[in-house]
């Protein structure tokens, strides 16, 4: 996501030989943010499948977990790559390639006969995660004229929000139905289905802008930038190391039936919907308080359900307010990102998306470490431990106000 910066720059700078639509291309924003809502589904899908996974692949949930861990990583590396690999090529057909890895992906985690295919199944899907997540921004914004920029991005986030409340909910429920495989032959269907909307809707582009990854390494020298990223490392981290192996926890734990789960992770979802408004004002208020409060509550939440154990009905409380709690998160991380770099703005926005990648790789990976060793309830509380560290560091040194470029 890292390339964002690259690719937006072209942006709204219009370079040489680059001109804006005068009429919105909204079909071609409908197949982004479909290819969107199909990878970031697609990622977080074996979160709510991986109970079953395990078991028929015979390994443990830690082990299954890492099937998140891979996905994070490679995208995390394609997100700092992919605009200096791709440089030359029409941005239309490469969107089409990483939808075509959302499928190839999908599929061999479908027929996978043991976890290495399954692992390599995820890594194809990080690729195209990492690429298509990096680009679909700027891509979006050629797409419309500038006016109407705003309305195509939101449009492309519905994308992330719906797969947000949907995936883990959806996922668990089909799964239990039809099998854990028949779901994900189900998203290499909503890959196809993206590819073909791309192919009649997608105009050709081509690239445009330099490529600059040294752009970024500027930007985290800045006073405050590097603590600032560090804290989105951590706070995202401490998430995925909870919700990557809630379900393994309420199954194991709790001892929620599969039903039960489905219908806790859709208040989740919905929780963390409503938790992004919520921290949109928040954040008009203070931002300095939402980055301190929102990780210090969820911190103090997971130790609590570390201490108190595993309880159903403080178990569902807990899960649905952790879910409200962290939608104000990318809200506020955005909001001073925009603040602290307005001067690189994309730069700074790639950085936070290879961070968060980054981030889920840690979370779900030492995650996964900590459940086989000690189960659901110390990994919860791992996490709470991490959220509360993020708290800190806010506190520490995180600046609210625009940092000057680094000179020479």
């Amino acid at each position: 996501m890292t390339s964002v910066t690259n690719d937006m720059s072209e942006h709204p700078a219009q370079p040489a030989g680059q001109t804006r639509p005068q009429t919105p291309a909204w079909g071609a924003v409908a197949s982004m943010t479909l290819g969107v809502f199909g990878l970031v589904t697609a990622e977080f899908l074996p979160a709510s499948l991986l109970t079953p996974i395990a078991t028929d692949l015979g390994v443990t949930e830690g082990a299954a977990g890492q099937a998140v861990t891979t996905t994070a990583l490679f995208g995390f590396l394609t997100s700092l790559l992919i605009t200096a690999a791709a440089r030359r090529m029409d941005r239309r057909h490469l969107m089409m390639v990483f939808s075509l890895f959302l499928i190839i992906s999908n599929l061999m985690v479908a027929f996978a006969v043991g976890l290495p295919m399954l692992l390599v199944g995820r890594v194809l899907l990080g690729i195209g995660l990492g690429g298509f997540w990096t680009m679909s921004t700027a891509i979006t914004m050629r797409l419309v004229p500038p006016a109407l920029v705003p309305k195509a991005l939101a449009i492309l986030m519905s994308g992330v929000s719906a797969a947000t409340v949907l995936a883990a909910p959806v996922g668990s429920y089909l799964g239990e139905m039809l099998g854990w495989r028949t779901v994900f032959i189900l998203a290499a269907g909503l890959g196809m289905a993206t590819i073909a909307v791309q192919w009649r809707q997608l105009p050709s582009m081509r690239p445009a802008g330099a490529t600059r990854l040294r752009t970024m390494i500027d930007v985290v020298m800045r006073p405050g930038i590097g603590l600032g990223m560090l804290a989105v490392l951590l706070v995202f981290a401490g998430h995925f190391m909870f919700f990557t192996y809630l379900r393994a926890y309420m199954e194991g734990g709790s001892g929620f039936s599969v039903e039960a789960i489905s219908t806790i992770l859709l208040g989740f979802g919905l929780a963390n919907f409503l938790g992004t408004f919520l921290g949109g004002r928040l954040v008009q208020k203070s931002l300095r308080l939402t980055l301190i409060v929102v990780p210090l509550l969820m911190g103090s939440l997971a130790l609590a359900m570390g201490a108190v154990g595993a309880h159903p009905l403080s178990d569902i409380l807990a899960v649905v307010l952790w879910g409200l709690l962290f939608g104000g998160v990318p809200v506020a991380w955005s909001s001073w990102l925009a603040r602290t770099v307005p001067d690189e703005a994309e730069s700074a926005g790639g950085l936070f998306v290879a961070s968060i990648q980054l981030a889920i790789a840690m979370g779900a990976g030492f995650g996964g470490v900590i459940f086989d060793m000690v189960g659901g309830t110390g990994t919860i509380a791992a996490s709470g431990i991490v959220l509360l560290i993020a708290a800190i560091s806010v506190m520490l040194g995180v600046r609210m106000r625009a940092s000057a470029p680094v000179t020479a």
